[in-house]
């Protein structure tokens, strides 16, 4: 396990959800994701999460998610937590998941909401209970109602939080007030999975980010976590403004697709995307060379 790991930051401060790299005929690229996983943790990621929606994980079969897992280890597992995605909405799949992870060796599991089926509060926990208690991993929630269609209400956070291996909540809730609540109530440790949220939610007690524009910034991204927990606000904010742009441009289409037009501009791995995402059109990634170069990202 990477030296970073306390009580209180459990996978450290600064993770991206890493894509996941194709050869250009769309199969698995596990040089390509050794490498630009050795970049990404060379740049100062403490983690990596493996087979998140940034990674394609909807597109990705159980196979190919255990080998990601397995390479992203050998290159960088002595160095940094790789947190394996292994949510879906289907219970058991997900426990087979989870057991999968943790015999290749992943570090911690990150479990995002049953999407489209819609269960209620009470499904919810015995969900993510049963996850928790099928293998030894800590366990980040992943709370993204935008896309899940039903949120992590705080009062089940709470609850989840009393089992001894949920550990941490990523939230991307967008919602200050409940996850002011959230973390003052569960004690988990808080990640930010909202870029644009980053400072606000350090400032309502978060302890670090799962970051899609982490891919770009992981620098200024640890300079603004890095400051803010040493006190310097004002060096927090003035980091927190300068990356505007980037966070704005990272999201002004699907997050993956923009994740690897950027990676490709700047010669890192990624290759295409798998259907039924699509690559970005040749404005968008002008648009998005005007937003990076605004942020101060080296094309």
């Amino acid at each position: 396990m990477a030296p970073t790991s306390t009580p209180q930051t459990p996978f450290g401060r600064v993770l991206t959800a890493m894509v996941t790299p194709f050869t250009a005929d769309g199969a698995l690229d596990l040089d390509g994701a050794q490498r630009l996983a050795t970049h990404l943790v060379d740049a100062g990621n403490d983690g990596l999460i493996i087979n998140g929606t940034t990674g394609e994980s909807p597109t990705t079969s159980d196979a190919e998610k255990s080998d990601l897992v397995r390479a992203v280890l050998e290159a960088v597992g002595d160095r940094a937590h790789v947190v394996a995605g292994v949510g879906t909405n289907d219970t058991h799949h997900s426990l087979q998941l989870a057991r999968q992870a943790e015999q290749t060796g992943a570090h911690g599991l990150l479990v995002v909401t049953p999407y489209y089926n819609k269960p209620p509060q009470e499904g919810l926990y015995q969900h993510f209970k049963a996850i928790a208690d099928a293998t030894g991993l800590p366990v980040m929630l992943y709370d993204i109602p935008g896309r899940s269609g039903v949120p992590i209400n705080t009062e089940t956070l709470v609850r989840l939080a009393e089992h001894p291996r949920i550990v941490a909540n990523k939230d991307a809730k967008g919602d200050l007030g409940r996850a002011s609540w959230a973390i003052a109530r569960s004690g988990l440790a808080w990640y930010s999975g909202d870029d644009m949220l980053n400072l606000p939610l350090l400032s309502v007690g978060a302890v670090g980010f799962v970051s899609v524009v982490g891919h770009v910034v992981t620098p200024e991204l640890r300079a603004l976590v890095d400051a803010y927990t040493s006190g310097d606000v004002q060096k927090a904010t003035e980091i927190h403004q300068k990356l505007l742009p980037v966070y704005t441009g990272m999201f002004r289409t699907q997050g993956v697709m923009t994740t690897k037009a950027a990676l490709t501009l700047q010669g890192l791995p990624a290759g295409p995307l798998r259907a039924p995402m699509v690559e970005c059109s040749p404005e968008e990634i002008e648009q998005l060379k005007i937003d990076l170069a605004a942020g101060g990202v080296q094309l």
